[in-house]
């Protein structure tokens, strides 16, 4: 199977026309405290976490890829799951005890399914996870990948699991054993097993390694990070230098613009959805003067920017309609729009043309603006109201957002992957994705007081894996 990126120079001029100054961002770097958010945007929060709540299997904890088409678990849906439970905990949403049950049925689960080196009917190897895996049995579905970056979102989960459920009783003790074991089981090196330094991003039990590798800038900086923090298999300590040395390609903007860029806005979300980088630096960031907190404010301001200059001319983009990242599409058609013959596509990386993993056919993608709530509230606010206000029931639903939309994509004759056209409104999706449902709850949650990142900070991998890096400052002493 092509692992997810496969599937998936902005102007100086066109950043600064649209940056905000840095006072506007005060309010979302500010330490611990409570920051309050609308009723609609609650309804949000709520809608989306009863996704991850009501689609988990309760007899082993798997959640899907997706919802409500058919489909197998994504690992990485459950590293989201896992911190979801909590959320809604938290929220008054489900008792702890609920949540602290669930979550012991999924690490147990993971715990005791099979690895090994077989093509099938395991749930993985060396202490890594198959990307996508049979809903029931937990094995290995199809020729996936066994994936360095989804089991690292699912370890994530894992080891949030682990801070949260902190009290005496055995279940919660149970929980944070497992936290624990499961996290030592992954052998880091494996996928630098050829002889490489930088860390594949998968393996096949059919062909080896996947040649690609995680070099920066992208979604693959925790992997170093939970790599370095290892306690039995961990990575050489040169491992983020080699993760860095690629960075100079990605530099895009000047000034208050000047940011290490890559497009799609998922790159920049992920890593933040657990890890609180305000203050602390590595350094490359001490060098240039600000931190990735930052650096994520400043790609969602060029991603918005991008799409209020609109290069292409696609119908529906505003300043508040907006948001660039990997998600679901139309398909896979070129069709004539206004006069210009048009690729579009399926589930793909998007984001401004000219950055990193550049990609645009128009479609917009919810999670691309509310997963950066915390960078930048003062413009995905808007934007979440704009999108709720504007697309009305064809983009909001039982479970908050669908995954997409592409306004200029009105063809009612063409043969849907997935989704639906309106021929005035355009085409939407249908489906709910985890990976896309996470970063708007987690986000939020960060956003209203910490949440995530205050459990994390005690988290002593993460902490040592930071440390090995080379950060310094702020919370991390």
């Amino acid at each position: 199977m092509i692992d997810r990126r496969a599937l998936l120079s902005q102007s100086s001029a066109l950043l600064a026309a649209t940056a905000v100054p840095g006072a506007a961002a005060a309010q979302s770097r500010k330490g611990a405290g409570v920051r309050t958010l609308p009723a609609f945007y609650e309804d949000i929060e709520y809608r989306t976490f009863r996704w991850f709540w009501e689609t988990a299997r309760r007899d082993n904890g798997l959640v899907p890829d997706r919802y409500p088409s058919p489909s197998f678990c994504s690992i990485a849906s459950v590293g989201f799951a896992l911190t979801a439970y909590p959320v809604g905990v938290e929220r008054g949403w489900i008792t702890r005890a609920e949540a602290r049950d669930l979550t012991l049925t999924t690490l147990r689960f993971f715990w005791e399914a099979p690895q090994g080196p077989e093509p099938s009917g395991n749930i993985g190897y060396k202490g890594f996870y198959y990307h996508f895996i049979d809903m029931i049995s937990g094995a290995r579905f199809g020729r996936t990948e066994l994936s360095s970056v989804d089991t690292t979102l699912l370890l994530m989960g894992v080891l949030f699991a682990g801070q949260y459920y902190d009290r005496a009783d055995a279940k919660e003790r149970e929980i944070r054993d497992l936290a624990h074991k499961l996290y030592a089981r992954a052998d880091w090196n494996f996928f630098r097993s050829d002889g490489r330094k930088p860390v594949s991003m998968g393996w096949h039990p059919e062909r080896g390694l996947i040649p690609s590798s995680w070099t920066g800038y992208n979604e693959g900086m925790f992997v170093y990070i939970l790599g370095l923090g290892a306690p039995e298999h961990p990575l050489p300590a040169d491992s983020w230098d080699v993760w860095t040395a690629t960075y100079p390609r990605s530099w895009r903007g000047e000034g208050p613009t000047r940011h290490i860029a890559f497009a799609p806005l998922f790159g920049h979300q992920y890593s933040e959805c657990w890890i609180d980088f305000r203050g602390i630096r590595d350094k490359v960031m001490r060098e240039a003067g600000f931190d990735y907190f930052e650096n994520s404010r400043r790609a969602t301001y060029a991603s918005r920017a991008y799409c209020i200059a609109n290069p292409q001319g696609w119908d529906g983009w505003s300043k508040d309609i907006w948001g660039l990242t990997a998600c679901d599409g139309p398909g896979g058609f070129k069709l004539d729009f206004k006069g210009k013959p048009t690729d579009f596509f399926g589930y793909s990386a998007r984001g401004p043309l000219g950055q990193p993993d550049g990609r645009d056919d128009g479609t917009l993608a919810p999670t691309a603006a509310l997963g950066s709530l915390p960078f930048a509230p003062e413009i995905v606010i808007p934007a979440a109201e704009a999108m709720r206000r504007e697309h009305g029931d064809l983009l909001y639903g039982k479970y908050g957002f669908f995954d997409s939309f592409n306004p200029s994509f009105r063809w009612t004759d063409k043969k849907l992957s997935n989704g639906r056209v309106d021929p005035v409104k355009g085409w939407y999706d249908t489906d709910y994705i985890g990976i896309d449902q996470g970063p708007i709850l987690l986000q939020a949650a960060n956003y209203r007081n910490d949440f995530v990142w205050k459990r994390m900070q005690g988290c002593a991998p993460v902490r040592k894996g930071l440390k090995a890096a080379g950060f310094t400052g702020g919370w991390l002493v």
